[in-house]
């Protein structure tokens, strides 16, 4: 596969396509956004619920220009991912944590080790998480090794965390919407999930479905307890939420989620559109090309400070 060229005119070299090996043999599609000059740390960007990696080509390129080398990668059944039909996608999200992200983690430490030893100096890796993204790391084996996690409007999405008319249709979306479309189709389509979001495998949206009628979320589901790492992880952990994402990332069920990195030095944030002079950005919006030079550094200004690995090298 040829690589890609970059959409926007300035001196940052190709996306390079590349293919990540799961350990049960499935290959994804991923891709490298360089850095004009020396990688001075590396990011990985896991999307939201099924949204393809192409939605974070502008942001990946912002991070490049800071100097980071950036994979992103497409979950198995969605974007370059998908082989065949969605109907015939089989796995659901456990597997989505469990194998994808972990390729992806192992692709990354991978690279790390590759720059630390042709530079002869550390390098920091931060795991970009959004939704989904953020809310499942802690399922994936190998992520104790990042040195930072930044989680964007990600959440546990049990239904009792929403409020007032949300609440209710929260409720609605786990109980009938989600698994009745999903029997109905074969899939859970991409309109019911709103936003940049594509056609949902079955599996994948049935174990959403359950987790989201959970109290609790995925975190009591006997089926993955052992699982569960997010107690393990030392570092820095910063959670964002928007105040206008009432409908995907209300406070409360980002604040549960902050809850299980019982070890990390956690701080959460909260972005409001109006302090940005700006009517609404919602679940979707902080990734918005248009708003980045707004948003971007906000998101990404705090977790440097805080992580020595890339306060070092990338706010020297």
């Amino acid at each position: 596969m040829k690589p890609t060229a970059p959409s926007l005119p300035h001196a940052l070299p190709p996306v390079q396509a590349v293919q990540l090996r799961c350990a049960d043999g499935r290959l994804l599609h991923a891709s490298w956004q360089e850095p004009a000059g020396p990688v001075r740390a590396l990011a990985v960007i896991s999307p939201a619920m099924a949204v393809a990696s192409g939605f974070y080509r502008g942001f990946a390129e912002w991070l490049a220009g800071r100097g980071y080398a950036v994979l992103s990668y497409d979950y198995r059944g969605i974007g370059r991912s998908l082989q065949g039909s969605v109907r015939q996608e089989r796995a659901g999200l456990r597997e989505w944590a469990k194998l994808d992200m972990a390729a992806a983690l192992r692709a990354i430490e991978h690279r790390r080790q590759r720059e630390q030893r042709a530079q002869g100096q550390p390098l920091g890796v931060l795991a970009i998480g959004h939704s989904f993204g953020g809310q499942a790391i802690g399922l994936a084996p190998g992520f104790e090794q990042l040195d930072a996690v930044l989680g964007v409007a990600a959440q546990a999405a049990d239904w009792r965390f929403w409020a007032g008319v949300q609440k209710a249709k929260a409720a609605l979306f786990f109980h009938a919407l989600l698994p009745g479309l999903s029997h109905l189709f074969g899939h859970a389509p991409g309109w019911v999930l709103g936003g940049r979001a594509q056609d949902l495998p079955k599996a994948a949206a049935l174990q959403w479905a359950r987790w989201g009628r959970r109290r609790g979320y995925l975190f009591t589901d006997p089926a993955v307890q052992a699982d569960l790492g997010y107690h393990r992880f030392t570092g820095p952990v910063h959670l964002w939420n928007i105040s206008d994402d009432t409908l995907f990332g209300p406070g409360p069920a980002v604040d549960h989620l902050g809850q299980q990195f019982r070890s990390a030095a956690l701080q959460r944030h909260t972005l409001d559109p109006r302090q940005l002079g700006l009517r609404a950005i919602g679940h979707f919006g902080m990734f918005r090309r248009e708003l980045g030079a707004q948003i971007w550094p906000l998101l990404l200004a705090p977790v440097e400070q805080a992580t020595p690995q890339l306060r070092e090298r990338l706010l020297a």
